[in-house]
């Protein structure tokens, strides 16, 4: 069962914030990332007819929560953020450069440290650590609530296509509409997944993008653990994993493992090949 993925490119960072709900008809829904322009996603909200079960953020920087606090109180959505960063979500002008905002503060409901799995709307949520970008960076892997009988019958099928435009690398994303306000649908299938479980899908925020990855030069940000946490993503999902990233459009992992230069020691890494010594005559 694929996943119904909306994606908006929000403010003049052009920050992406995603409706996410098990299916086109369902009525219970997750808003990942809201970082701008909150009247055109709630108004996105009311045209999909869903109701918000829950506000998720990958990380606290002002792109990424700017639309939290109005979106919040309108839809009376729990909020939960990332524990490390919570303070900036509380005081939020105090981070953010001059020429941005005004943005109001908001105080989460919930905190998050990496480690959980948690249901909400219809959806099992794996809660990943991903710092590098941030001190507290969180990486969401989204898929449907698995039923006994959709575990055998409703898996995605090996001639299921892919409409998320992310196996060419030179496949222009559909992802951000040319309207701005018209809400993109992407389909999370993919056509490798296994019949007898379901892939889940990565919003990642600012790990890692359509080949780049997340600034390191911000208060917190490290190289050498940004690093580390995409390595955890490549290691620990299958390459065709369709990844949500927080700016630009939706990708893979093997996409990015295969054509990212930032990407290139990981990339030597899962080439290389250990020799095996001769056996024993």
């Amino acid at each position: 069962m694929a996943l119904d993925v909306r994606s908006f490119s929000v403010g003049p960072i052009q920050e992406n914030a995603y409706i996410v709900r098990t299916s086109s008809e369902a009525k219970r829904a997750l808003l990942v990332d809201p970082g701008d322009e909150p009247d055109r996603l709630l108004a996105a909200v009311k045209a999909l007819g869903v109701e918000v079960e829950a506000i998720l953020i990958t990380h606290c920087h002002f792109d990424h929560i700017g639309a939290v606090a109005p979106v919040a109180k309108e839809t009376k959505a729990p909020v939960w953020c990332p524990e490390l960063e919570r303070p900036l979500l509380a005081d939020i002008m105090r981070w953010v450069p001059p020429g941005f905002g005004p943005f109001d503060s908001y105080e989460a409901d919930h905190t998050l440290a990496g480690g959980e799995s948690i249901e909400l709307a219809g959806m099992k949520i794996d809660v990943l650590f991903t710092p590098g970008h941030s001190p507290g960076h969180l990486t969401y892997a989204i898929a449907p609530v698995a039923t006994p009988s959709q575990s055998t019958a409703n898996a995605a099928s090996p001639d299921t296509p892919f409409t998320a435009n992310a196996a060419s690398p030179d496949t222009p994303s559909t992802t951000n509409a040319a309207s701005p306000d018209t809400p993109s649908t992407t389909n999370a299938a993919s056509p490798r997944t296994p019949s007898t479980a379901v892939t889940p899908v990565l919003l990642s925020g600012d790990v890692l993008f359509q080949g780049s990855v997340g600034r390191v030069d911000l208060p917190g940000g490290d190289w050498p653990t940004l690093e580390s946490s995409i390595r955890k993503l490549v290691h620990g999902f299958p390459g065709e994993t369709v990844l949500y990233p927080g700016h630009m459009g939706v990708t893979t992992l093997q996409r990015e493992l295969a054509t990212n230069p930032f990407l290139t020691e990981l990339r030597v890494a899962a080439q290389s090949v250990p020799v095996q010594p001769p056996s024993a005559s």
